[in-house]
């Protein structure tokens, strides 16, 4: 079966990619190459023995996104990460976020239409449920009004997967909610690289480690939390890639119980931004050079998943440690900095 997967050569995607080709599915890429590289395709190569086709393609050019579906009619699916991710730039850059996250899917969507029966897999976000009344947060829990523009784009998109599935019985989709992807394939051959100044915590942790970076901050450090800094759900990306290829083949196989499903993607447990350093620390041997600072606009307090529906009705869990991650990212980050 041939599966699309947009945005493929990016973080998530790229590992979600070798997932999908070990467990035998035939797999086209789309990337613009606007945060990725065009190298994350031998590193996929070089894993699986198998090079994906790949085509450089902007979905925010509607005629291309309608061009491309016109010769590859014959997909059976659509795993759709491409969109910009950071929470701080989408508060400074909020008409990016939104032509790009909210026009691309609009794009696509509307080709799928066209197509017979068709199965997608959208690539949410934690930040819809805000800053969430408890912990932890289940798929139960009240969308809020976004804290960032990128997380009311996550919000708008699943509405509007929504209300497509609701007029369109040929249409199956499933919205993963990720919690926090960290880490890197074991082999080192992907992994986390942002273009230009990382806008994540764990690639931050690993530069200034390895001494591209002077200092790392930590936005906040009188939250009512236990140590006073941001509580996250860290989940080892390659546990996450494998949750895609388990919702996918439940739509696939049918066992989906309506035409539009959501499910959390975390560990259950929240790791304050101290945990998370002195994780790094331990399994590293360094010392990080690090500095609290003022709170950054846009991020919630706390946030961690309840799993218990991606447990028992997807029938997933998550099966590495935040230390699995921390390793990971810093053998991938030593890798590519020895090159």
């Amino acid at each position: 079966m041939k599966i699309l997967v947009t945005g493929g050569l990016g973080f998530i995607g790229s590992h979600t990619v070798v997932e999908l080709q070990n467990a035998g599915f035939e797999v086209l890429i789309i990337d613009n190459l606007e945060n990725s590289t065009i190298e994350v395709l031998d590193g996929i190569t070089n894993i699986t023995k198998v090079r994906p086709h790949f085509q450089k393609l902007d979905l925010r050019v509607k005629e291309d996104v309608k061009s491309y579906f016109k010769t590859h009619n014959d997909i059976a699916g659509i795993i759709h990460f491409a969109a910009n991710k950071a929470v701080g730039e989408s508060v400074n850059e909020p008409l990016k976020y939104y032509e790009n996250n909210i026009n691309s899917l609009v794009y696509i969507l509307q080709e799928l239409c066209k197509l017979n029966h068709q199965n997608f897999i959208f690539s949410s976000s934690c930040t819809v449920y805000g800053q969430a009344d408890t912990l932890p947060i289940t798929e139960n829990a009240p969308v809020k009004p976004a804290e960032s523009p990128y997380g009311n784009t996550k919000q708008i998109g699943e509405e509007i997967i929504r209300d497509t599935c609701r007029i369109n019985d040929k249409l199956s989709s499933i919205a993963l909610r990720y919690f926090n992807p960290i880490g890197a394939h074991p082999t080192t051959e992907i992994g986390e690289l942002p273009i230009g100044v990382p806008q994540n915590l764990v690639p931050f942790i690993t530069q200034t480690a390895i001494g591209m970076r002077e200092q790392l901050s930590v936005f906040g450090g009188n939250y009512a939390t236990p140590d006073g800094t941001c509580i996250r759900d860290y989940i080892h990306v390659v546990d996450l890639a494998k949750a895609h290829v388990i919702a996918l083949q439940r739509l696939l196989e049918q066992k989906n119980k309506s035409n539009f499903e959501v499910f959390n993607l975390g560990t259950g447990k929240g790791s304050s931004v101290l945990d998370a350093i002195t994780s790094f620390e331990k399994v590293s041997g360094k010392k990080l050079n690090y500095q609290i600072v003022d709170r950054r606009e846009g991020d919630v307090v706390s946030a961690y998943a309840e799993t218990t529906s991606a447990n028992t009705v997807l029938g997933w869990k998550t099966e590495l440690t935040l230390d699995d991650a921390m390793d990971s990212a810093w053998k991938w980050e030593q890798k590519i900095r020895a090159k």
